[in-house]
């Protein structure tokens, strides 16, 4: 859409001062940690957002900086922003990433230190995909959960036909959601373009896996890895031996250490420890379970739970008490 209409967009929220600003995004999205570069009282905004509940489009116009960071309790999603007017700068580790009217910039709230919204006046449109999505596309495309953080590639160059696309598809999502659009009562087109854009993200856009993708292309897992993963999937609230998988599916223990390590990047007791946290992330999020951490913790067969605890939060950026607060 065109900078010009962007300005005269009709803001379902509006406000002059930051702490209101703050209050009105917290309200929608859960806590996060907000500072503004100058004065909170002489702070202009306007802003509006709708969401799915997969996907949130949000346009805003600030009238002086500011910068946010994800806590512990923020929920997890991918950023898709792109700036009209003023920049986008992102904190990763050592790296500040600036995003500025042209750019298509993506992160992962809880994998960015902080964002930092710039320009005065500043005018962007942000696309907000739910992470359990990416995660559920990411083992889809893998045939892995992904553990750990993802590290994609944060500024996508726009001149390059994938490039392109993503752009493409990602603002066509933005225009069909803005001001109630048709995608908000369209959910299977909604779930076919979100899927589209989580899919050609991952597989063109460099991320910590990338190298995965490569080999995957030419190469099709064995059918003792196929068996061995459908074995842990069927079993997985059972206790068993990696000695017990192999034997099962007639191989040697060795046998299957070399072909996880060769098609999954991983070893078969490091899959099928990823699996029960999944799982247990599942009741920790799940409101009508009504198991305490540490019994789910035991549960899914941990049985040291300060050991369960720092497998988790280096998963999932948060400690499963955490998890279990923000559960619906």
């Amino acid at each position: 859409m065109p900078d010009d209409v962007l300005h005269d967009f009709s803001p379902r929220y509006q406000g002059s001062s930051f702490e209101q600003m703050v209050e009105t995004f917290k309200g929608s999205f859960g806590p996060f940690a907000a500072s503004p570069a100058g004065s909170a009282r002489n702070f202009h905004w306007k802003t509006d957002f709708c969401s799915d509940g997969t996907a949130t489009m949000i346009t805003s116009h600030f009238s002086s900086e500011w910068s946010a960071s994800a806590e512990p309790e923020t929920p997890q999603w991918l950023s898709v922003m792109f700036p009209r007017s003023g920049a986008i700068n992102i904190a990763l580790g050592r790296e500040i990433v600036e995003g500025t009217p042209g750019k298509l910039l993506l992160a992962a709230n809880h994998e960015a230190e902080r964002f930092f919204v710039r320009g005065e006046p500043h005018l962007s449109d942000v696309l907000r995909l739910n992470w359990t999505m990416i995660m559920r596309k990411f083992a889809a495309i893998l045939d892995t959960p992904l553990v750990g953080a993802l590290e994609l590639s944060p500024v996508v160059d726009l001149a390059t036909p994938s490039g392109q696309l993503i752009g493409r598809l990602a603002q066509t999502i933005i225009v069909g959601m803005r001001d109630d659009g048709p995608l908000l009562r369209s959910p299977i087109a909604m779930a076919h373009l979100t899927d589209a854009f989580a899919d050609l993200m991952l597989r063109s856009i460099p991320h910590r896996f990338s190298h995965f993708l490569d080999k995957k292309a030419g190469l099709i897992a064995p059918w003792h890895v196929r068996q061995a993963i459908e074995y842990m999937q069927v079993n997985i609230a059972l206790p068993f031996s990696m000695q017990t998988v192999a034997e099962e599916i007639g191989v040697s223990v060795r046998a299957l250490e070399t072909g996880f390590r060769a098609f999954r990047a991983t070893t078969p007791a490091a899959f099928l420890r990823t699996m029960r946290l999944r799982a247990a992330r599942e009741d920790l999020l799940d409101a009508s379970n009504r198991q305490s951490v540490r019994d789910i913790c035991l549960k899914w067969g941990f049985f040291h739970f300060g050991r369960f605890s720092a497998l988790y939060k280096a998963a999932y950026g948060e400690a499963p008490s955490k998890t279990r607060k923000r559960a619906p």
